[in-house]
């Protein structure tokens, strides 16, 4: 429903083309392997792809002028990016496993036109448009990081057939992003009562004593109420950005609804402080 209310603004909002007749679009390659890097001669006001499959990123607090490409396996899709000053871009967006070309650069030619404001259009609050923005952005980017091959070695915790696991931790903007595995090789279906991250700290002194800091999450992706046995559930936790000293950990608390099959998986500074 968003995407059809989305789409359907765009449509009432711009523009004055440069021509009448068709405008044939370039297409510009990415895939989930590298980035790829649009720079526009303005920055860019708002930027959003026709699929799920593509990902453009690009600062949504402090207008800059380029953008981050990137694409898992799929159909062809498009790509339209509206500068500041309102002038906008429009390309084929497609999968390629061997990129050539890693950056593109655009002149202002290359814009098929400017858009044009409704005055009597009803328009959102700065916050409820800003909060619907970053749900959206929040959804694509988890996505598109279940979806694609994780690179780094995760961290894992096993107790009674239940693996919790870290696959990976990505930053972006002012976010990490947690992408977050459970597996159920047991032969009895695992309820969760609540997967929970927090930052514990371990007080000096004589008498030793561990402080605990719940991390609240600004999105959480495809988490379940249950997994059943020989199921595998991924699933992504949105956080606002911190890091840890040497003295301090996180920790990603995993309980079970009426059962004990309770896990703690411990994450040490280093993974905190050095995101992919």
């Amino acid at each position: 429903m968003k995407k059809y209310i989305f789409t359907f603004t765009m449509l009432c909002v711009f523009a004055f083309v440069k021509a009448q007749q068709p405008i044939p679009l370039d297409t510009i390659y990415a895939n989930d392997q590298k980035n790829v890097s649009l720079f526009f001669p303005e920055p860019i006001r708002q930027g959003v792809t026709g699929s799920d499959n593509f990902v453009f990123t690009y600062n949504r607090d402090k207008e800059q002028y380029f953008g981050l490409l990137q694409a898992t396996p799929g159909k062809e899709s498009n790509l339209l990016v509206i500068n500041r000053n309102g002038a906008i871009f429009s390309y084929i967006v497609r999968y390629k496993e061997q990129l050539s070309k890693l950056n593109y650069f655009f002149t202002s030619t290359s814009s098929i036109g400017n858009e044009k404001s409704i005055s009597d259009l009803p328009v959102e609050s700065k916050e409820e448009e800003k909060s619907i923005d970053k749900s959206d952005y929040y959804l694509r980017a988890c996505n598109y990081l279940v979806g694609r091959k994780q690179n780094s070695k995760s961290l894992q915790k096993r107790y009674e057939g239940i693996v919790l696991s870290i696959e990976n931790i990505v930053f972006d903007k002012d976010e990490l992003y947690f992408v977050i595995q459970i597996k159920n090789t047991s032969t009895l279906d695992y309820d969760l009562n609540f997967l929970d991250l927090f930052v514990q700290t371990r007080q000096k002194g004589k008498k030793k004593s561990l402080q605990r800091v719940y991390q609240k999450p600004l999105f959480v992706h495809n988490r379940p109420t249950r997994i059943a046995e020989n199921e595998t559930v991924r699933m992504v936790y949105v956080l606002p950005k911190f890091s840890l000293s040497k003295d301090r950990r996180a920790v990603l608390e995993l309980n079970e609804s009426n059962g004990e099959r309770n896990l703690k998986l411990k994450v040490s500074h280093k993974y905190i402080n050095n995101p992919k």
